[in-house]
């Protein structure tokens, strides 16, 4: 079988591997392989260092002396690089707050307390922040939320189940940009280009918390009035979330200081520091994009040069962790292992698996994997983040696996060795 996707090099492999901490091992765990970036990514060290860097400063950014103004510009920057550079906004507002989980209660809310309508359609794999925030605001606002289902084949949702539930009163779409079960990737341009049709009102918002560390993203093609998504998740720290918002839903009625502009949204000292740590993140995917730049490119088109060029990297190793090697079983040919979603189409889908082995339980296995030195995470039904997404699947559980750009072959391979290993102690136990 052909190979898919464009593997970095090894010489740049490794000076991207040297940018983070702690990848193939633990300071007080020891050698480790950490899949478990859709938890929360391995940390870029610039994005640390600055974050640690900008925090020493007293000074208020709100003032007028030298450090002031310093600190000024970096939260200028750092807004800049998320609205124009990742998130390709034209116009538009920030929104901040300690998650993303909170923007997600907080934005939707507004839509749905300000904006004419009688519901708000979703779908079943929402992150629960985003999901029941929307469920919260329709029961306080009398409206009728409407959940799309899921297709158990591809792990997502289909363009169609999400349209059909759309009609003139609906005031809201909110649809993820990618699952963090199945890593299905919803085609959310065509969602909101035909919601539009529908209901040329109507307001389009996107969780992207999960897609954004593998994809490029641009709100101005995809029509949305919001995406958000969230530094730990993107190589960065704790601590933050950001959104984007259209014009027109930055004007809605909103908690804010009288006295500042409509569309303003900040409460408060903005922390320099959560700017610089961002910026540090699109400077990193903006180097990998000058690795392979012809020609000066402008901030943007770096950055997505590099965002392409990590995902072909991912595709290279989500394909190799499915067929191996002639001598390493992938996970598609390792007997007692279970590939869910695998529909054979990776060019729509982010790098998070999710498997099961026969004859050992979800989290059992996850402490197995954990005994061989590999950190992956299980997704079970007694769980508030997986129970509505893997009822919507029909299953009670999965394996989840989430490495990123700066994984290897051999890390896949070491790992796909050690699935082999816990399938075959569990068949002899059965």
């Amino acid at each position: 079988m052909a190979k898919i996707g464009e593997p970095f090099d090894s010489t740049l492999l490794d000076e991207i591997r040297d940018k983070f901490y702690y990848v193939n091992y633990d300071p007080d765990m020891g050698k480790r392989i950490f899949f478990e970036n859709s938890g929360g990514s391995l940390r870029l060290k610039e994005s640390v260092r600055v974050k640690s860097e900008y925090e020493q400063f007293p000074d208020c950014p709100e003032r007028v002396h030298e450090r002031a103004l310093f600190l000024n510009e970096i939260q200028k920057r750092g807004t800049d690089d998320i609205l124009n550079v990742i998130c390709g906004a034209k116009s538009g507002a920030l929104v901040t707050d300690l998650t993303a989980s909170e923007i997600n209660f907080d934005v939707l809310g507004c839509i749905a307390e300000n904006v004419t309508g009688m519901n708000i359609v979703t779908t079943a794999l929402e992150h629960p922040s985003a999901f029941d925030a929307a469920q919260y605001h329709c029961a306080r606002t009398g409206k009728e939320l409407r959940v799309a289902k899921a297709n158990p084949k591809t792990g997502g949702v289909d363009a169609e189940e999400i349209i059909k539930l759309i009609d003139k009163d609906t005031c809201c779409v909110s649809v993820m940009s990618a699952s963090n079960i199945s890593g299905a990737v919803l085609d959310v341009e065509k969602i909101f280009k035909e919601a539009k049709k529908i209901n040329p009102d109507i307001y389009c918002y996107t969780d992207a918390v999960q897609h954004v560390p593998h994809a490029a993203v641009d709100v101005e093609k995809i029509g949305a009035d919001a995406l958000v998504f969230a530094p730990y998740k993107f190589f960065g720290t704790r601590g933050t979330g950001f959104a984007y918002i259209s014009d027109r839903l930055s004007v809605l009625h909103h908690r804010k200081l009288i006295a500042k502009s409509r569309n303003v949204w900040q409460l408060g000292s903005p922390t320099p520091s959560n700017f610089a740590s961002l910026s540090a993140i699109v400077d990193y995917v903006c180097w990998i994009g000058s690795q392979f730049a012809e020609h000066k490119l402008t901030r943007r088109e770096q950055f997505l040069l590099g965002m392409d060029k990590i995902r072909a990297h991912e595709t290279a190793l989500f394909d190799h962790m499915l067929n191996g090697t002639k001598e390493i079983q992938g996970l598609r040919s390792i007997p007692g292992v279970h590939v869910y979603f695998d529909d054979g189409d990776l060019a729509h889908k982010d790098l998070i698996l999710a498997i099961a082995i026969d004859g050992i339980d979800y989290k059992e296995c996850v402490k197995e994997y954990a005994r061989r030195g590999v950190t992956v995470y299980e997704r079970v039904t007694d769980s508030i983040y997986s129970k509505r997404m893997l009822d919507a699947f029909g299953l009670k559980g999965a394996i989840r696996i989430s490495p990123i750009h700066c994984h290897s072959f051999e890390d896949v391979e070491e790992f796909l060795i050690i699935t082999k290993k816990i399938a075959e102690m569990a068949a002899r136990t059965e």
